[in-house]
């Protein structure tokens, strides 16, 4: 009888791969898989970005969570054989494409996305990089959070004219500018609150409970700091509506 090591996983006993991506999701579902890096072993990241780079017709593959250790490690492995590794201007996000990879094909969907302050750009990163993958236009405002209302209005004025089908609104902190937003559009707003914040109520807590106790209709939350889900449910949105729009054209 074989004696297994307690500290294998099951996929190790059983001779199959410790990372198993869905190469199929974009296909199935229009949102793409996204690598966690997070609490992966770099190597394991690397893995799971290779084994979707050879898979994906796209040749594209996100990477959220990642250290800079995890990007160079890419970088050193995927780049001598024609990937691009590229990171978000606030990191942690990156992009790994092929070669041969092209733009994602442009929906016609437009996302709106705002952020209180500096310090919630890392997470609109996130959210911003995956509804361009989902072929979304992006029309973007840092750092137009309550504190200074009136920086609101041309951003405001902004995504009325680029007719946004959605705005995500990216707050830490009391987490207030959603609601703000969402009593002055006609679209859906989501909500996405980030650890940013002091002591009692601190790490994004507050902000999540302030856009839950919303008073104005037409804010949905997502988790604290959940840029993926933020971008991939409002790409989903705008490119349902690109659809339709171009269906009632013809």
């Amino acid at each position: 009888m074989t004696e297994l090591d307690p500290f294998a996983g099951l996929s190790a006993v059983l001779g199959v791969a410790p990372v198993q991506v869905d190469a199929e999701r974009h296909v199935r579902k229009g949102v793409p898989e996204v690598v966690y890096a997070a609490g992966k072993n770099p190597r394991l990241t690397l893995t799971a970005v290779r084994d979707l780079l050879e898979r994906q017709p796209s040749g594209r593959v996100l990477v959220s969570r990642a250290s800079l250790e995890v990007a160079d490690l890419l970088r050193s492995e995927l780049e001598p054989g024609g990937a691009t590794v590229l990171a978000a201007p606030n990191g942690g996000t990156l992009l790994v494409t092929r070669r041969d990879a092209a733009p994602p094909a442009e929906t016609g969907g437009v996302v709106a996305l705002l952020t209180a302050g500096a310090s919630d750009a890392p997470a609109a990163d996130e959210a911003a990089w995956v509804a361009r993958e989902m072929g979304c236009r992006l029309v973007r405002a840092d750092d137009v959070g309550v504190a200074g209302l009136h920086r609101l209005e041309q951003p405001l004025r902004a995504l009325r004219e680029a007719g946004a089908d959605v705005v995500i609104v990216v707050a830490g902190m009391d987490g207030a500018l959603p609601s703000v937003v969402s009593g002055l559009v006609d679209v859906p707003v989501i909500g996405l609150p980030t650890s940013v914040g002091y002591g009692l109520g601190g790490g994004g807590l507050a902000a999540l409970l302030s856009m839950l106790q919303t008073c104005a209709p037409g804010l949905v939350v997502v988790n604290i700091d959940n840029g993926i889900g933020a971008g991939a449910t409002a790409a989903l949105i705008a490119n349902r509506v690109a659809t339709a729009r171009s269906s009632s054209s013809r």
